[in-house]
């Protein structure tokens, strides 16, 4: 009995494939049912971790970035709310715009200044 080939199912190119081999989500799937001790939980409970070797620069851009979503957020949060609830919500915009600028204001001091 001879399958038509109109029936086969369609297989990926070979580029394809190549790159699904090398994507971040199929080396984890790999991981996760092949190397045990690679799907074990971290044992400390913390949720994630810093890069080893951060620079104190990129740690306080990341932060500014981080503070800016969050004020972001608020932000919206914010405009679709009234009266008290308005109110809080623009406060915690106004704590984390505040905390913004006090990480620039500690990356503008780790910056050395150019003498004119």
């Amino acid at each position: 009995m001879m399958t038509s080939p109109d029936l086969l199912p369609e297989t990926l190119e070979h580029d394809e494939l190549h790159g699904m081999r090398n994507s971040d989500a199929a080396q984890r799937a790999l991981d996760y049912y092949l190397k045990e001790d690679m799907s074990v939980s971290i044992p400390d409970g913390t949720l994630f971790t810093l890069k080893p070797g951060i620079s104190q620069e990129e740690a306080l851009v990341h932060a500014s970035d981080l503070l800016r979503s969050a004020a972001a957020t608020a932000y919206e949060s914010a405009s679709s709310h009234q009266g008290n609830q308005r109110d809080l919500a623009f406060s915690v915009v106004y704590l984390f715009d505040m905390a913004k600028a006090m990480v620039e204001r500690s990356l503008q001091a780790s910056v050395p200044q150019s003498r004119a």
